[in-house]
């Protein structure tokens, strides 16, 4: 089976900041460009116009139609969040909160991204963000030797991605508990190399693929 890939929501080719967030928030949704646009009560054409085209600058107005049609907030749209950590939002007033399927779990996260890995090492443990796959069911990562990530190789970890909606206040998270090893096997690495979700963010010589076998995945979901 091959590492899964996201959905191919996504018209055209983002361009500039605003352009790539308004395309990620409609792939988050399952929304095609025509459907956002319907949404927002503006000409698919002009929402293609915002998503391409670099130097595009909707007034105010229009940024508030499309956070509202991608249950969103302008200041992510707009990117005024980045340097902050999610859920800074207010708690909703009716939350509900329920655990979630091993089945909607296995979804969740072969939607690819970032998530988490907690690593036991000698000075205690750490948590490090990592790009990840998900392949045969498995966890799947490349790192540099001599990482946090790869003191991850022999041990028991744990694994978590999530997703906060703070305009909304509500979001998943799902865990993995799991045995990571390294992919030391020529023909799984050449695998892993043709069908990798994603390059490592962090740049650099990272040749080092790890694999986390599942042993128990567990989420929860806050819903208003």
């Amino acid at each position: 089976m091959a590492v899964q890939g996201s959905s191919n929501t996504t018209e055209g080719h983002p361009a500039g900041a605003l352009g790539r967030r308004l395309a990620l928030r409609r792939e988050e949704l399952g929304l095609s460009r025509c459907q956002a646009a319907e949404r927002a009560g503006m000409a698919s054409s002009y929402l293609q116009y915002l998503e391409e085209q670099p130097t595009a600058a909707p007034g105010v107005s229009t940024l508030l139609r499309l956070a509202g049609a991608l249950e969103t907030t302008v200041l992510e749209l707009t990117g005024g969040d980045v340097e902050l950590p999610p859920g800074l939002g207010q708690a909703a007033g009716h939350p509900k909160f329920t655990e979630m399927t091993v089945q909607e779990c296995r979804d969740l996260l072969s939607s690819h991204g970032v998530g988490r890995l907690a690593v036991p090492t000698v000075s205690g443990p750490e948590i490090v963000p990592v790009n990840y796959g998900v392949l045969d069911g498995a966890v799947v990562f490349r790192t540099a030797p001599g990482t946090v990530p790869s003191q991850a190789s022999g041990t028991q970890v744990a694994f978590e991605v999530d997703r906060i909606d703070a305009a909304f206040s509500q979001g998943w998270s799902v865990l993995v508990r799991g045995h990571a090893s390294t992919v030391t096997d020529p023909d799984s690495v050449q695998r892993l190399e043709e069908q990798g979700y994603s390059e490592p963010w962090a740049g650099g010589q990272r040749d080092l693929w790890i694999r986390i076998e599942t042993l128990s995945i567990t989420g929860r979901r806050i819903t208003v």
